[in-house]
């Protein structure tokens, strides 16, 4: 670890610019290699590394030795993502790919970029995004590139673009995996972008929103869609049972989900059917899922809400290191946040959220039905987050409630002279439902905890936004959006030490790279993909706050994405190089 503190920038070292290509073609390699299919991670690992190697033999017989490297990353103390020590070494680029590391003179390289004082590392992977409705409209992915992510795994929790309708449209105009994949490429993101399929995506294509079981042949529909959507290029399956309408599907429904994904040797990924009051049972529901079908399981979000649940989180991590120690392929991730963010109706009973969110409001608008739900809400909310003070408004609101953007339901209720959950009922009605809020509900004990586990990678939950505020708007979305990365390395590494900076980097790129079966990505290895990250470890820090959470990190330097510039000195170039990464 003796490198690791030195990768803080030494004033004194110059910091010559890195070129920034605008011809991604000319820097990035297209063509994406298969997916390691039904293999297991040791052996995915094997075949990854023999086809890096085999590549970048092949390429070495394509370069002749006089011919220069397009950039040598100089100096640098690398941490290649693979868990080992950090340690002073160049990197070599040509075409997109890691062509070398080692000691190279800078006659070597068409251009040099001093990283002396910085950590180089591979480009973060994020396993658990949200981005995929907003990466079309948002393709500079501010939020995510510029604290260091050069890849995204979106879908999760259930919901995916697609396979779905077009909004507002008829049925008959449906989106496939294949056309948004498409659109995605169309739009030209900043980083890499990966697909999940939603389980309750296909349920409302099925059987719309209900509280039922879908028959036989709408079962047989599920899992036909599902197949096409991972010829098309899907990663996966994710689930999200705490919300409509995954909340009515009954375990054995998502069998035959799952076993398609088993055989295609893909990734299931589950936010799981409770994260407080029943976690454990929870865990062991999503862990049958995994027994009985052989899917690889990623637990989404790992966690225990609510104070009085803090004491679940060590038997739920045990759950884990047993389900692998009996054979099962089962991980977890964690995002570095005492709070979480998600829709306010995941307050509401099961039967009151039947149908969506337009049947929600037209209850709340019912008075006999207003009157059952107001009890419920308030056990709740006592239960987890813990208190209507804990809960924070995070989407923008309309009309008399705009003020209140950001503030509590408590600040709603002092201001409105009404009971707070009152004034939680009247927001949801107000937004048809669409509402959404920041529970403070997690001990930074257990999240340290959870974050330091060898079986836990780490996983955002956000999306991508932009650094200003659209005009006129007053969302408050929660930080982790902008500050993930910045705040394991600043405040969980660094600061705290509760894991040492290798590890952190290890789970922030090559562990996600590694469960999503991205091939070439995630690790500073010879052969594989330019996507890197530079650093610097001194004064790293996560700048948002619960209030104010546009911000940037500090210390986040430089970003490349297949070899292109698209962060210097902490600012976007406008670079577009990402891609789509298909299954």
């Amino acid at each position: 670890m003796k490198h690791a503190a030195t990768c803080g920038r030494d004033a004194s070292a110059p910091s010559p610019a890195a070129r920034a290509s605008a011809d991604r073609d000319a820097l990035s390699p297209r063509a994406h290699p298969d997916s390691a299919g039904a293999l297991d991670r040791r052996a995915f690992l094997r075949a990854a590394s023999a086809l890096g190697g085999a590549l970048a033999a092949s390429a070495c017989a394509r370069w002749t030795v006089s011919e220069p490297f397009d950039l040598v990353i100089q100096g640098g103390t690398l941490v290649d993502g693979s868990g080992g020590p950090p340690r002073v070494a160049d990197v070599a680029l040509r075409a997109g790919a890691i062509a070398a590391i080692g000691s190279f003179a800078r006659s070597s390289a068409r251009e040099v970029l001093d990283a002396r004082g910085l950590c180089v590392a591979p480009g973060f992977v994020d396993i658990h995004s949200h981005s995929d409705r907003e990466i079309r409209s948002v393709p500079t992915a501010d939020s995510r590139v510029l604290q260091g992510y050069t890849c995204e795994v979106t879908g999760n929790c259930g919901g995916s673009a697609a396979p779905r309708t077009a909004d507002g449209k008829e049925r008959t105009e449906r989106i496939s995996v294949a056309q948004y994949l498409r659109e995605v490429e169309a739009a030209r993101p900043s980083i890499h972008q990966a697909l999940l399929v939603g389980h309750g995506t296909l349920r409302s294509n099925a059987i719309g929103d209900g509280d039922r079981k879908p028959n036989p042949d709408e079962l047989a529909s599920m899992v036909r869609e599902l197949e096409e959507a991972l010829d098309e290029g899907a990663v996966g399956l994710s689930s999200g049972l705490e919300y409509v309408p995954g909340i009515y599907t009954p375990p054995d429904e998502l069998h035959p989900l799952a076993r398609v994904v088993a055989r295609r040797g893909r990734l299931y990924a589950t936010h799981m059917r409770n994260e407080d009051q029943t976690l454990l049972e929870a865990i062991d529901e999503a862990i049958a899922v995994s027994r009985a079908t052989g899917v690889r399981l990623q637990i989404s979000h790992l966690k225990c809400a609510g104070r009085g649940n803090w004491w679940k989180q060590e038997p739920a991590l045990q759950r884990v290191v047993d389900a692998r120690a009996s054979g099962h392929d089962v991980l977890a991730d964690v995002y570095p946040y005492t709070a979480y963010s998600t829709t306010l109706t995941i307050l509401f009973p099961a039967w009151a959220r039947e149908g969506g969110n337009a049947e929600l409001a037209r209850r709340i608008a019912d008075p006999t039905l207003r009157a059952r739900m107001r009890p419920e809400i308030v056990e709740k909310v006592e239960q987890e987050p813990g208190g209507f003070e804990l809960v924070q408004i995070a989407s923008e609101l309309s009309g008399e409630l705009a003020p209140f953007g950001g503030k509590t339901i408590t600040d709603v209720a002092t201001a409105r002279g009404c009971e707070p959950v009152d004034a939680l009922l009247d927001v949801v009605a107000a937004e048809h439902g669409s509402a959404s809020y920041i529970g403070h509900a997690m001990s930074v004990e257990n999240v340290a905890r959870v974050l330091a586990h060898p079986l836990v990678m780490v996983g955002s939950d956000g999306y991508v936004q932009r650094l200003v505020r659209p005009a006129g708007e007053s969302s408050n979305p929660h930080p982790r959006s902008f500050g993930t990365a910045a705040r394991v390395l600043g405040e969980f590494c660094r600061d705290r030490k509760a894991l040492d900076l290798a590890s952190a980097v290890k789970k922030l790129a090559a562990m996600p790279a590694e469960r999503a079966q991205l091939v070439r990505r995630g690790r500073i290895e010879r052969g594989f993909f330019a996507d890197l990250v530079l650093f610097d470890f001194a004064r790293v820090k996560d700048e948002t706050t619960f209030t104010e959470p546009r911000r940037k990190p500090t210390g986040i330097e430089y970003v490349f994405v297949d070899g292109v510039l698209t962060v210097r000195h902490g600012e976007h170039t406008g670079a577009r190089a990402g891609t789509v990464l298909r299954g």
